[in-house]
């Protein structure tokens, strides 16, 4: 019913930006859209989420005041603009969906979002 397709990942230096995007195409309607990263040898860990009907938004400790989650309700497209980059940053980040809000919202927890992109590559380097 959904697709995800991400784009915008690579290499980038200490300090330095990227930029992430994220289209869905299939339904139309959507409860929230999030941001996960899984680095080599850990767990997949939450980044970043937005609630699709307000913009109200959601950020991991580690990245806020870096990262800035948004959306293009026009483009189906969610985006994660990432601002000096550490090399601990490295990782796959992933793009998710959540179809319906339901009665309990965890936005930061990954089982909660019903559909997933491949995945892009952000590599940072000191």
């Amino acid at each position: 019913q959904v697709q995800l397709v991400e784009s915008g990942g690579g290499l980038v230096q200490a300090g330095g930006s990227l930029r992430l995007s994220c289209a869905a195409s299939g339904r139309t309607f959507r409860h929230a859209m999030g941001w996960f990263r899984q680095a080599p040898g850990k767990e997949r860990e939450f980044v970043a989420a937005i609630r699709w009907s307000d913009g109200n938004t959601y950020y991991a400790d580690s990245v806020k005041g870096r990262f800035t989650i948004s959306r293009d309700n026009t483009k189906n497209t969610v985006y994660l603009q990432m601002n000096s980059l550490k090399p601990e940053d490295t990782a796959v980040y992933y793009c998710a969906d959540r179809t319906y809000g339901g009665s309990n919202y965890r936005y930061y927890i990954d089982s909660w979002y019903d559909y997933w992109g491949q995945g892009t590559q952000v590599t940072v380097s000191s």
